[in-house]
């Protein structure tokens, strides 16, 4: 059985004044006690105890996380805010009727249950499997956001199905024109545009500017927050709806290994300066971490693949061709969509930087149509 860690994200239901300003107020405690920490040698600092607290309201176990997140936090100076915190031994749920709440002892001696607000029916039925002991505790968290609302947040580990066995691989070719870009093996191909991220991106980016002139720092802070979960929420889609295909076709989803993209390709300052076509703010990595967790839960393969050549060579026969903008030409004259093209190469990868015959690869240059050489092709 392999092992699935979420972190659920649950909002207090009518949260009432008086509880809120006791969670600031103990918040406020706990962040100064872990700065006093700080101010201690890392050798002595690990010696103390919730013992070396007990004038110290918050409860024993509380103090004990601050004091293990303290020890922790190497290259920190000072805690500007540090949730209060407790393991698994520390809480548990409990369910009344249809309302789920959590209970837990922050003050030494006073144990509180307060009401959950549940918005997905998947949570209540991870809350349902810790109840019945079918999934792991982890830590709690009491986390206030800058709307001021406060969330509990509770990391669970369960056991979820071994993947099932695949008839094939979808192959995912990412990019900023066009998000993602899924095929079935030598069969259609979904298309994910990114028109509506790169709006988006620009939209935000004149905003920013006016804002900036207008020295407005915290409206900016929000509005950099605000489009960050547009993004996240559009990739949280496109990964349900990756998995979702894998499962109904019975295959395993693969992506191009994308990692350093940033560092090995180069930018203009044009583009740069364009935050629709900035590859700074491209989130691809973000949609494969959604599309993996999503995908152990549903027994799905994921699997990633070396990036070179993925583009630029034909899924036919591996034979290097050249790509223009959205179409991909081969040496034949064969032409298809260039991102349909790089999909079904990563998904047919047999072990190499994609199927690519080098010994053909020399012909290509003598191809009708490509007087002026193949994009791409080895220097020997």
């Amino acid at each position: 059985m392999a092992i699935l860690t979420l972190t659920l994200k649950l909002p207090f239901y009518r949260l009432n004044q008086c509880k809120a300003q006791e969670f600031d107020r103990l918040t406020e405690l706990n962040t100064s006690i872990a700065n006093q920490l700080l101010e201690i040698p890392k050798t002595d600092r690990r010696k103390f105890t919730s013992k070396d607290f007990n004038h110290v309201e918050i409860g024993s176990g509380w103090i004990n996380q601050t004091i293990r997140n303290a020890c922790a936090s190497t290259k920190v100076k000072k805690f500007q805010f540090l949730p209060l915190e407790i393991n698994n031994q520390g809480w548990c749920i409990q369910k009344k009727g249809d309302t789920y709440s959590v209970a837990f002892s922050i003050v030494r001696g006073v144990k509180k249950r307060v009401p959950l607000a549940i918005h997905q029916s998947s949570y209540a039925e991870v809350l349902d499997q810790i109840m019945a002991t079918e999934a792991k505790k982890g830590s709690l968290k009491l986390w206030k956001s800058k709307k001021g609302i406060w969330y509990v947040l509770i990391s669970v580990s369960m056991d979820v199905p071994e993947p099932r066995e695949i008839k094939g691989w979808i192959g995912v070719d990412r990019g900023q024109n066009r998000i993602a870009v899924a095929s079935l093996p030598q069969s259609f191909g979904k298309f994910w545009d990114g028109r509506q991220i790169k709006h988006l991106r620009r939209h935000y980016q004149r905003i920013r500017k006016a804002l900036q002139k207008a020295k407005k720092r915290k409206v900016i802070k929000r509005l950099e927050s605000k489009e960050r979960r547009i993004i996240t929420y559009i990739n949280h889609c496109i990964s349900k709806q990756l998995v979702e295909l894998a499962s109904y076709y019975q295959m395993g989803l693969r992506f191009e290994d994308l990692s350093g993209i940033r560092q090995t390709s180069k930018q203009s300052r044009k583009a740069k300066s364009d935050a629709g076509n900035n590859r700074d703010s491209w989130a691809y990595d973000q949609l494969e971490q959604l599309t993996r967790y999503k995908a152990i839960k549903a027994g799905v393969i994921v699997e990633s693949i070396p990036a070179p050549y993925t583009s630029k060579s034909d899924h036919r026969n591996g034979v290097l061709g050249k790509r223009n903008r959205h179409w991909f030409r081969g040496f034949d004259g064969y032409n298809c969509d260039a991102d349909w093209n790089a999909s079904q190469n990563i998904g047919q990868w047999l072990g190499f930087s994609c199927p690519l015959d080098l010994q053909k690869a020399v012909s290509v240059m003598d191809g009708d149509g490509l007087e002026d050489g193949v994009n791409g092709s080895p220097l020997n």
